[in-house]
């Protein structure tokens, strides 16, 4: 059986796996894949704002500068109005914004599998235990790939939408 702990100073939930299946491949593929989804999103995220903010004071710089000297307030503007366009550049090209949202709900579905395994909840009721390590191994196997194929896909249409070079 496996138990849930407070820890009171982090607040943070320890989740006891049971020993039979702690050391099971479609178990492990799932804490790996968990965690992999989980500090991607974190990632891109932090990216993505980054990026966002910058821009923003850029942006609001702008003005500022163009009360400065003349010569100054010409290649200021000019400065700042071409890294906000280099940012979003980068921004668009890697996809931060939509990765963070696609990595974090994959995360959340993980986590959801997680705890309706250890609660032989849901697909996992009334399944002996080599059934419902089966079943994980599947259902996480199902997760990624469907996120994998929404990502090549994504990626695809992306690609082939930016104009051709050479003509045409």
């Amino acid at each position: 059986m496996w138990l849930r702990r407070h820890n009171q100073e982090s607040r943070t939930i320890q989740v006891v796996v049971p020993e039979w299946a702690g050391t099971h491949p479609a178990w492990l593929r799932l804490e790996d894949q968990l965690r992999w989804y989980d500090s991607k999103s974190v990632r891109c995220q932090k990216l993505y704002k980054r990026l966002k903010i910058v821009q923003i004071a850029l942006a609001v710089l702008i003005p500022l500068i163009s009360h400065l000297d003349p010569e100054f307030a010409k290649w200021g503007t000019s400065a700042a109005g071409a890294l906000i366009a280099i940012l979003e550049g980068v921004q668009h090209m890697n996809q931060y914004s939509t990765l963070w949202v696609t990595y974090r709900s994959t995360a959340e579905r993980l986590k959801h599998e997680k705890y309706l395994f250890l609660s032989a909840a849901g697909p996992y009721k009334g399944l002996p235990e080599p059934e419902r390590l089966v079943a994980l191994a599947e259902r996480v196997e199902e997760h990624v790939s469907t996120e994998h194929a929404n990502w090549f896909n994504e990626t695809r249409r992306a690609t082939s939408a930016e104009p051709k070079k050479g003509g045409a």
